[in-house]
């Protein structure tokens, strides 16, 4: 099984660099199987082509507008994935969803596919996240630990600060 953990955003404007900085402190907080490659993404598009073709499932973590109070915890799978792309909260997600429908068409994409992430509370200027999100932080990390586990993955926490 190959399992890819997407960290994406941009670390530029407050909580919209939410998944880059969750995979950051996912590697330092857990030991991951080998079979799980954590990317960081940034605000790339077509050139994570390569990385996602043909992997088993991909966990992509972001930060998620729907309307909800900051910081609250967005898991997106099946039917909910498309309304995700509909949505923009930033450029980059119409990068990935050129990725995922180019996967779909060379008959390549992920079997497994799910969105998590937080409610924003600021897309202010700052490479800061806000208090909200900040704090939301441990429970971002425990859903994607969570969502490892569904697939059959153990992380291990490490002790390494999150």
């Amino acid at each position: 099984m190959r399992v890819v953990v997407l960290g994406v955003g941009n670390i530029l404007l407050s909580d919209e660099g939410l998944g880059v900085r969750a995979v950051e402190r996912l590697s330092r907080a857990y030991s991951l199987p080998l079979e799980v490659a954590v990317i960081d993404g940034g605000t790339s598009g077509m050139e994570l082509l390569e990385d996602l073709e043909g992997i088993d499932a991909l966990i992509m973590v972001d930060a998620i507008r729907a309307g909800e109070p900051a910081a609250t915890p967005i898991r997106l799978t099946g039917e909910a994935l498309p309304v995700f792309f509909r949505t923009k909260l930033s450029p980059h997600q119409v990068g990935l969803c050129d990725v995922l429908a180019s996967l779909e068409l060379l008959g390549r994409s992920p079997r497994h596919i799910s969105i998590l992430g937080l409610q924003p509370q600021s897309l202010a200027l700052g490479m800061e996240l806000s208090r909200e999100v900040e704090d939301g932080m441990p429970a971002l990390l425990g859903m994607i630990v969570s969502e490892l586990a569904l697939l059959g993955l153990v992380a291990a926490a490490t002790g390494g600060g999150i």
